[in-house]
């Protein structure tokens, strides 16, 4: 449990790390929430398949770094699980947004 007594710059260092390495894999694996906004009419589908492998590898890297830091355990997976939650949501307001909104898109089909 995190308690005050747990937590020194390590701490920070290891949570932030964990928030940063699960926005650079979903990044990796594909393009910004702006990219699917502006293009989901077309693209939508292909672009969300592909945040959902830069989450399935983030799921893996980020528990081998887990599992293999023991000490920083709990931070790597809070900060991890937080930057998850946050980059998945807005891949998914941005699908949304493009798809309720068309005429934002940059492309013609």
């Amino acid at each position: 449990m995190i308690g005050a007594e747990n937590i020194s710059a390590s701490w920070g260092i290891a949570f932030l790390v964990g928030a940063g390495a699960v926005a650079e894999f979903i990044a990796k694996a594909c393009s910004s929430p702006q990219t699917v906004q502006i293009n989901a009419g077309k693209r939508a589908p292909s672009l969300m398949k592909w945040v959902n492998v830069g989450v399935g590898e983030a799921i893996i890297i980020v528990a081998v770094a887990a599992m293999v830091d023991k000490k920083n355990r709990q931070p790597i997976l809070l900060g991890a699980a937080m930057e998850l939650a946050i980059s998945y949501g807005e891949y998914v307001h941005a699908k949304r947004a493009g798809l309720a909104n068309p005429e934002e898109s940059t492309e013609v089909y």
